[in-house]
């Protein structure tokens, strides 16, 4: 049997059956960030060390936002509930270690636009969810 150690989704994601973590697990059951987050919010790590580990997937989380990134392409790219995202990068944010900025549409700005490839992969998945 391979070693998972190095894989970030190790033994916690399975491609036949998917996460195998409950979500909301993630986030101590919680379901409500406590900051503003919208799915078109872009997230940026500030390199702030982080005094307190607080776990795996807020690592993860934050390894994602070392480029600006939308809650939307982060949600795509962990496969977990935007809602969970929301309240991870609610703790990074008041730990000082992501900040947000506005959306940008690509025309000027430090944000790039978001990736058009995931978003037409989110919006396909959603959709064969409806």
């Amino acid at each position: 049997m391979p070693d998972d150690s190095d894989d970030p989704d190790g033994p916690l994601f399975d491609d036949s059956v998917g996460r195998l973590v409950r979500p909301y697990t993630v986030s101590d059951g919680r379901t409500r960030p406590t900051w503003h987050f919208d799915l078109m919010t872009m997230v940026v790590a500030t390199g702030t060390v982080l005094r307190s580990n607080l776990g795996l997937d807020h690592a993860h989380v934050l390894e994602l936002c070392r480029t600006p990134v939308t809650v939307a392409e982060i949600a795509g790219h962990t496969r977990m509930p935007a809602t969970v995202i929301k309240v991870l990068l609610s703790d990074l944010a008041e730990r000082g270690a992501v900040v947000t900025r506005p959306f940008n549409t690509g025309k000027q700005g430090p944000c790039p636009g978001p990736d058009p490839d995931l978003l037409e992969a989110l919006r396909d998945g959603l959709l064969k969810r409806l």
